[in-house]
């Protein structure tokens, strides 16, 4: 019990440590720090921003694999349970299969408690925000859960995955890190060159150009470990000034924690290799081909000729908002004919976990 008791004290200490750091910064924008990392000058590697990667980029120096290990951040809601239970089942298929660099796996579950899942995904509970201070925006918790699992768990592998409960991993996925930089998906409604006006409060000129800020979210990034440790306390205290700025707010909206994320790795000096093949996001994106996830962000809706109905509820239907309080049936209905691979591909995966994971109804 004393044991616990200290470590409770030692966490709510950091809390708020953090928590006054953050109303520091925010009150006295724009945030003038020194921070410690490499240069992303400093690199030797040389290769095209976008797409081209280096041919042995999931092998060491030494010839070793380089492992990373996947974290996803949740909540303990039955809609972001049951994505996690369809995403741990696809990441045991491929983990071990041809090209692997899969490594350990974590749900950190920011609802501060454990969940009757805890024996079937592997999961580290971390504290959520006090009350208010996400002030609705619950996506705040994903850095603040990042920064205490960091701290505090035993991290095998050198390398990080930051992947989220509606991805389905559809092929074994190597390390695309490489030299200190990250491997990053790139977000086309990421523009930091348009908001360059808000950013410079959170990414002074002294930091470099605005084109140092990668158009990204935290996921999927995979990072180097400890280079994660120093941007998370920045990605959290900069999403939590972010959100105290009215402009930055407007601007950003559900997407502001990403933008956070970009700065905080900028500010790092952490560059990240943008990798469009590292997912799709059907309906948009139709053919899986070499992809590795299949993000289920948005909502498929097709009349029974096959033809997208987007924006109006379709006669077949697979949107992830349907099932907010309860999980989708099993044997889940196959999409008619005309409908993209990708939107076949997704519901046939599904249907696999679903048959598979046992207790699926609970």
């Amino acid at each position: 019990m004393g044991c616990g008791n200290f470590f409770f004290t030692i966490l709510i200490t950091f809390s708020v440590a953090l928590i006054t750091y953050n109303l520091l910064i925010s009150a006295n924008a724009p945030l003038r720090q020194e921070f410690p990392g490499p240069s992303r000058s400093s690199s030797s590697i040389s290769v095209d921003p976008i797409i081209k990667m280096p041919l042995d980029r999931s092998r060491g120096r030494d010839g070793s694999k380089m492992l990373f290990h996947t974290a996803v951040t949740a909540s303990d809601s039955v809609y972001n349970t049951w994505q996690c239970r369809i995403m741990y089942y696809w990441f045991k298929k491929f983990k071990d299969g041809p090209n692997s660099d899969m490594g350990g796996f974590t749900r950190i579950l920011h609802s501060g408690k454990p969940d009757k899942f805890m024996d079937e995904i592997p999961t580290f509970v971390a504290q959520p925000l006090p009350d208010g201070m996400d002030q609705g925006y619950i996506v705040l918790n994903r850095p603040w859960a990042f920064v205490q699992w960091l701290k505090q768990a035993d991290i095998k592998e050198d390398y990080i995955l930051m992947a989220e409960p509606d991805h389905i991993i559809v092929k074994p996925i190597p390390n695309l890190s490489r030299d200190g930089l990250g491997a990053a998906f790139p977000f086309f409604y990421i523009e930091p060159k348009k908001y360059e006006a808000v950013l410079r409060r959170f990414f002074p000129e002294e930091n470099g150009p605005i084109i140092n800020i990668d158009p990204i979210g935290n996921s999927p990034v995979i990072v180097g470990k400890e280079s994660l440790k120093k941007i998370a306390p920045t990605w959290m205290n900069v999403s939590l000034a972010m959100k105290k700025d009215p402009e930055a707010d407007k601007a950003f909206g559900w997407v502001l924690e990403m933008y956070a994320y970009g700065v905080a790795s900028a500010l790092h000096g952490v560059g990240n290799i943008l990798y469009k093949d590292f997912m799709i996001q059907p309906p948009w994106d139709t053919e899986v081909g070499k992809k590795l996830i299949i993000h289920f962000t948005y909502g498929c809706d097709y009349n029974m000729k096959g033809e997208l109905t987007y924006g109006k509820i379709g006669e077949w239907r697979f949107d992830k908002r349907s099932y907010g309080d309860t999980v989708p049936p099993r044997n889940l209905p196959l999409p008619p004919p005309g409908v993209p691979e990708s939107v076949v591909t997704l519901v046939k995966m599904v249907n696999e976990a679903t048959a598979n994971i046992p207790n699926w109804s609970s």
